[in-house]
């Protein structure tokens, strides 16, 4: 099946966004601005252990979202990172569609541009690749790209990095709960826990102000570990309104997902984002989707039971949970 890039689209300079991607009125940038003068959180992993706990569980509780400073992972990790995704985006056409994916099919892995409508018929201002980052014994190398030839040895050493990371934040939000610190990992399914790569590429926009990267959603992961390049486009909803984030260079940008707030019965929030787009300048950003096997069963946690309300939550398959989601939301 022949899919329309959105890139191949912008690189025919249009004048006029065509229709299918030309958003409802109250749901348009220029009607829905963010509010000025409004910061998210900034958390350094610098901090002395208490510190950390307890500003991350507020965080997490608040925002459902903020920047990590003072991570450790190496800023010249990140900017090859960013490199070969761009040096991706680069290729000829007939390279990348070498590595099509099908939804459609039950192929998620590899390149491709969300064509499936919601619920107004419309679409997204975003092509994207996506693949598997870990455990090694379900990554799958041949949908890695294998141009740049030095991909797989940049990706899997910042699949390393999101592990560690990954651990540390899990740690944190399970001591935040009152919990001993591998309670959450371990009911996320320990060593098992998956690591999905998404590069999601915006193009520019010939009318940003009409369209969306990426309509307003929550993340079905447990956590979202995401970098972007400069351009500024991502906002949270907070206190009933859109919030900018600005840009802080090798900051990490941690997003709570659907799971923990199932895991910690919603005392974690998981955080309604979308994306804006640009005009003149290509957006780009690496998400790494934290995720349980789709085995894992998810409910919330038996510790947490005895002082909140066990019944905001019911008990299901992380594969469950995601056909609900997909099936109810617009994705």
């Amino acid at each position: 099946m022949e899919v329309e890039r959105v890139q191949i689209l912008a690189l025919d300079e249009l004048k006029e966004l065509p229709s299918q991607f030309i958003r409802e009125a109250n749901e348009r940038p220029e009607n829905t601005k963010a509010m000025e003068g409004i910061n998210v959180p900034v958390i350094s992993l610098s901090q002395p252990h208490h510190f950390l706990v307890k500003e991350i569980t507020q965080v997490a509780s608040e925002w459902g979202f903020f920047l990590l400073t003072d991570h450790g992972i190496s800023p010249t990790l990140i900017q090859r990172l960013q490199e070969v995704g761009h040096e991706f985006f680069a290729l000829p056409q007939m390279d990348k569609e070498a590595y099509a994916n099908d939804p459609s099919m039950g192929r998620f892995e590899g390149y491709g541009t969300k064509m499936t409508k919601n619920f107004e018929e419309k679409l997204e201002w975003v092509d994207y690749y996506f693949h598997l980052m870990a455990p090694l014994s379900r990554v799958n190398y041949n949908m890695w790209p294998q141009n740049p030839a030095c991909y797989r040895e940049i990706t899997e050493d910042y699949s390393k990095e999101m592990l560690r990371v990954t651990n540390k934040v899990l740690e944190l939000l399970s001591e935040g709960l009152g919990l001993e610190s591998k309670v959450l990992k371990s009911s996320l399914g320990n060593e098992e826990i998956e690591l999905e790569m998404k590069i999601n590429m915006y193009p520019p926009c010939p009318q940003p102000e009409l369209a969306l990267g990426v309509e307003p959603h929550t993340d079905m992961s447990a956590l979202t570990l995401l970098i972007p390049n400069d351009v500024p486009g991502l906002q949270v909803w907070k206190d009933n309104n859109w919030v900018a984030v600005n840009y802080l260079h090798n900051a990490l940008f941690v997003h709570i997902g659907d799971q923990l707030e199932v895991l910690s019965n919603g005392k974690y929030k998981s955080v309604l984002h979308r994306s804006l787009v640009n005009k003149e300048r290509m957006r780009m950003s690496w998400a790494v989707f934290v995720v349980p096997p789709h085995d894992t069963v998810i409910g919330p946690l038996s510790l947490l039971l005895n002082y909140q309300n066990p019944s905001k939550f019911s008990t299901k398959t992380f594969a469950e949970y995601r056909h609900r989601k997909f099936n109810k939301l617009p994705q």
